[in-house]
């Protein structure tokens, strides 16, 4: 079954599914100019998506009104489900999702977990891994922030580079709530080529089933696909989780060159020939305004109306590709029954 804002439903009412968006956020991050209420306008719309983040109010997106239109659009281009990833730390509402839900007619499913250790208020900072463990494990099968919607996966769990104390209970409680709920966990990595590696050790020796857990962000993490081989022989799932983002300067790094949708896809076609088709994830995780079509941007669409063309350009067999947009997410997303 699939945990969803407003309920668990079986895998097969679902259609394509986007597993890394945000659909309520706020990532404003330290030293962003501007306040996140100040509007964008044309004139000044490519700037701020260029420098993406650095601005408030691209950054802040909680009006439940327009993530319900964006989901509506979502629909009108196949899509059939969305995973919001904005764990605790990121401006969470599971009520707003539930509304966004409810009124677009689009799945819903939201995350249990933290975010990195600077955006997690001190209460939850000061948490043993068994405290944290506990209360993952009550916002997948109890509720979110004292509501009855409950969390359909854990994570992104979000790491710094290096790792911080707080950050490494995270991970293990992470795997202790995977063994009791059977959702899957998500991880945001620190941007650092032997971050990944460090987080599956930390995860598997707390008991994580690793072929069940998604390392997010290959895109700025493993930018020329070196270094994947060997998380995928630990049975990780990778993800790039930038589809749409397809510009020379990135934002929250100046010594990354990320790829283009095509040289994305062109990374995965040859992992695919390596037989890792069925290990590969894909998503745009838009986290600002002006990725969202209300500002002109691409939308939760983008792989759905232009990505799978893009797809069939390069030969990729049917198979691989409802693999991508469905089968691998939904996979990922049914709860495994825990024995009692």
């Amino acid at each position: 079954m699939i945990r969803t804002v407003l309920g668990d439903l079986s895998p097969d009412a679902v259609g394509p599914v986007m597993l890394h968006e945000h659909v309520l956020f706020d990532i404003v991050p330290p030293g962003a100019s501007g306040v996140p209420e100040a509007p964008i306008v044309p004139e000044a719309r490519w700037q701020a998506d260029y420098r993406s983040n650095e601005l408030a109010a691209n950054a802040c997106q909680r009006d439940v009104g327009v993530a319900t239109r964006e989901l509506a659009l979502f629909a009108e281009d196949g899509g059939g489900l969305v995973v919001d990833q904005s764990v605790r730390g990121l401006a969470r509402d599971a009520e707003g999702l539930a509304r966004a839900a409810r009124e677009s007619g689009v799945h819903l499913v939201a995350a249990a977990g933290t975010y990195v250790e600077d955006r997690v208020p001190s209460d939850v900072r000061a948490l043993s891994a068994e405290a944290l463990c506990d209360l993952f494990t009550a916002e997948v099968t109890e509720g979110l922030d004292g509501t009855e919607v409950r969390a359909g996966i854990i994570g992104e769990m979000g790491c710094s580079w290096p790792l911080t104390p707080f950050e490494a209970r995270a991970l293990s409680a992470a795997a202790g709530a995977q063994a009791a709920t059977g959702a899957a966990i998500s991880v945001h990595p620190g941007r650092h080529e032997t971050a990944c590696g460090e987080i599956l050790d930390i995860l598997a020796s707390n008991g994580a089933d690793l072929r069940r857990v998604v390392l997010c962000h290959m895109d700025r993490t493993h930018p020329e696909g070196r270094g994947i081989a060997p998380l995928l022989d630990r049975g990780a799932v990778v993800e790039w989780d930038f589809f749409g983002i397809e510009q020379s300067h990135y934002w929250m790094t100046e010594t990354v060159e990320l790829p283009t949708d095509l040289g994305r896809l062109r990374q995965i076609a040859d992992l695919a020939a390596q037989g890792f088709g069925a290990q590969v994830a894909i998503s745009q995780d838009i986290c600002t305004k002006t990725r969202l079509r209300r500002w002109g941007g691409h939308g939760y669409g983008h792989i759905l109306r232009n990505v799978t063309g893009l797809m069939r350009r390069l030969a990729f067999p049917p198979g691989l590709i409802a693999a991508l947009i469905r089968d691998t997410p939904l996979r990922l997303l049914n709860l495994k029954e825990i024995p009692q």
